[in-house]
């Protein structure tokens, strides 16, 4: 199956530089490498304020790794981030989270930055991805042996979803092809990385240290979570405010999704057809 999607958190560098600046980010924690197309955009940035970028990522691929090797400015870390975060010795000022797709290992990243961030007395920056469809209300699992039995939903590797069809669906629909899994059933309880989001943010959203959120629904979903009483909170939210939520954006999303899963299912049905004639 050809991968025809933009996908890559490198496409909102336009709207997190600008908040890199304006908070004075020096330093960035990346969780999530892949390919490296975000840790570019990253590592630039740190580079040209004299800061350092670390990237949290068990098994990044060999492109991330040939050029992490050329920055001297970038540090891998080879840990699934919920071994590496209670190792941190230091709080960076900003946090990228691209990882694992899934409620229980984004909802406890989230209170493990959350405590770095209190414990080094800095406010909390953190940019999500995927938090709109299709993760937002359905775990992705890379690893699922990672995540405990208790917090794990039923999954498969075959199946496939349709963002205008909340059910599962065998060979069909995006998939992971034996890259990640799907969880079987989509909403409820601890299912999702827009409700793990919005879990941590009841749990940690306090009078006495608020938190603002804002969702770009676009590109699978970008979210940003900040320390509401910091120096920057105004002007960050001001910046973020034309795109948080934006009924444009996010028809623009749905029709390049349904595109994307409209090429996959002519995919399906070639790849039929060729079968058919083959047998």
């Amino acid at each position: 199956m050809t991968n025809l999607l933009i996908h890559s958190m490198a496409e909102f560098a336009p709207i997190i530089r600008p908040c890199l600046e304006r908070a004075g980010v020096r330093d960035v924690v990346e969780i999530g490498a892949e390919f490296g197309g975000m840790s570019h955009v990253l590592g630039d940035w740190c580079a040209s304020v004299g800061g350092t970028l670390t990237s949290v990522d068990p098994a990044p691929k060999q492109e991330f790794l040939d050029w992490a090797a050329d920055h001297p400015a970038v540090a891998h870390v080879a840990l699934p981030s919920l071994e590496a975060l209670p190792q941190m010795a230091r709080c960076p000022d900003a946090w990228v989270v691209d990882g694992d797709h899934n409620y229980y290992t984004v909802f406890n990243e989230l209170l493990h930055i959350d405590a770095i961030c209190q414990r080094e007395g800095k406010p909390l920056l953190a940019f999500l991805h995927d938090i709109s469809w299709p993760c937002a209300r359905r775990d992705c699992y890379y690893a699922p042996d990672r995540i405990p039995a208790a917090h794990r939903h039923p999954y498969s590797y075959k199946a496939g979803v349709h963002v205008d069809d909340d059910a599962i669906h065998m060979g069909r629909g995006w998939r992971g092809m034996g890259q990640f899994a799907w969880a079987l059933h989509q909403g409820g309880p601890e299912n999702g990385v827009l409700t793990a989001v919005e879990d941590f943010l009841a749990r940690a959203d306090t009078p006495q240290r608020p938190l603002a959120f804002a969702h770009v629904p676009a590109v699978f979903g970008l979210g940003v979570v900040m320390d509401a009483s910091a120096e920057w909170a105004e002007d960050l939210a001001g910046m973020l405010l034309p795109y948080h939520a934006n009924g444009l954006i996010a028809s623009l999303e749905l029709n390049r999704l349904r595109n994307y899963l409209a090429v996959i299912d002519w995919q399906d049905r070639e790849a039929e057809r060729e079968q058919g004639a083959a047998a």
